[in-house]
């Protein structure tokens, strides 16, 4: 290579490592806080299934459930008049009970098992996986009552942005001039000192792990900033479309005037789908819509949609997840490969050790650069 190209590489190198520097000092520690937290919530469920298995789960499969409209009048009995049922989701484990979805507390839902009508207790974040998804999203912040900036969430947008820079900006900094130095440039040695043991994790750590923070960090970015949504939809050739503004008050209003008559035919509707659909994982029912959800791999929020007339049960529309257009999976997809649900089990714990790999980067960062300070100004003691 000439002597000249070969200076210039040197140039762009140092401007990175500058770069690559002055970017993690400030941010390192909360990109540590975001990877450790979205670690944690990768195995909610499956954490919350195992922990509280008796809430989950019936103690004894019968012959058959009660009806939905008589398990829902159950459910209605123990709420306060202000709290309504927005659906039922039905799972096609026998042993798995019935999530019954409520207007308020916002995600919460009463678990009743469905052979007896037994309300199992309620479904809803525990106060550790509630504090890890609001640091993940929001450093703990909450979105301001008058509107303006929401703080917690524009920090933690700004610092993924800048996180994606860093990560560009070290395989930047490591790419090897030779076969042999990539080799060695992903070694993590255990017996070379404390030093090179930190140095391997930082650096061969940051490159097993980069593909997946990349792809963790661009699609976690829709959820920060409508114009990266609307750039980063565009470049899969879907327009973005707007979401219709939502009045909480309103809905709880509209939702608490529920009557009987409701949900009368819900357990018609359930038949019906499970007739049809006899593979199905869940089919969850509300009023008037119903979603039948087939997906253990891909798009694992995706599912087919029902619309039933609620005075008689009869199924009016059938809108099938193979026939959506683009606009219609892609929200599903970003966050099915945002989180690693796509692959199952597997792909979920390559996930959660990238992530937590991730979080481990600015620690071991901190401690080359605090290492290397200490070092540069012993030797300049020494020189003076």
């Amino acid at each position: 290579m000439p002597p000249d190209i070969i200076h210039t590489v040197h140039q762009l190198k140092q401007l990175f490592r500058k770069l690559h520097l002055w970017l993690s000092i400030p941010f390192g520690l909360i990109i540590t806080l975001i990877c450790f937290s979205g670690a944690m919530l990768v195995f909610e469920q499956e954490v919350m299934q195992f922990t509280h298995r008796s809430l989950y789960y019936v103690d004894e499969v019968k012959n058959k459930p009660l009806p939905v409209d008589e398990l829902v009048a159950c459910a209605k009995a123990s709420l306060p008049n202000d709290v309504a049922v927005q659906n039922v989701t039905i799972f096609h484990d026998p042993h798995r009970a019935y999530h019954i979805t409520l207007s308020k507390p916002p995600k919460s839902a009463l678990i009743i098992d469905q052979y007896t009508g037994e309300i199992k207790g309620r479904s809803q974040r525990t106060p550790f996986f509630s504090t890890m998804f609001r640091l993940h999203r929001w450093l703990l912040g909450s979105r301001p009552n008058g509107g303006g900036i929401f703080w917690g969430k524009t920090i933690v947008g700004i610092s993924t942005l800048l996180f994606v820079l860093v990560l560009i900006s070290g395989v930047i900094i490591w790419w090897p001039h030779t076969i042999k130095g990539l080799k060695n440039g992903l070694r993590i040695k255990f017996c070379n000192g404390s030093y090179k043991l930190w140095h391997g994790l930082h650096v061969a750590g940051g490159m097993y792990a980069l593909l997946l923070l990349l792809v963790m960090a661009l699609t976690g970015l829709t959820w920060s900033f409508n114009w990266y949504r609307t750039v980063f939809y565009k470049s899969f050739g879907v327009e973005m479309q707007q979401r219709g503004n939502h009045n909480s008050n309103n809905h709880v209003q509209n939702t608490a005037h529920d009557t009987a008559h409701r949900y009368e035919h819900w357990q018609q509707v359930y038949s019906t789908l499970a007739v049809n659909n006899p593979n199905n994982m869940s089919i969850s029912i509300g009023d008037g819509t119903a979603v039948v959800s087939h997906n253990r791999y891909g798009n694992t929020r995706g599912g087919d949609k029902y619309r039933f007339d609620p005075n008689t049960g009869e199924i009016i529309e059938s809108i099938f997840y193979k026939d959506l257009s683009k606009s219609g999976k892609i929200r599903g997809w970003i966050y099915s490969v945002h989180t690693g649900t796509f692959g199952g089990t597997i792909t979920r714990l390559i996930w959660f050790l990238a992530a937590l790999l991730g979080a481990t980067l600015p620690i071991t960062g901190y401690y080359l650069w605090i290492k290397k300070t200490i070092s540069r100004n012993k030797n300049i003691g020494n020189n003076t």
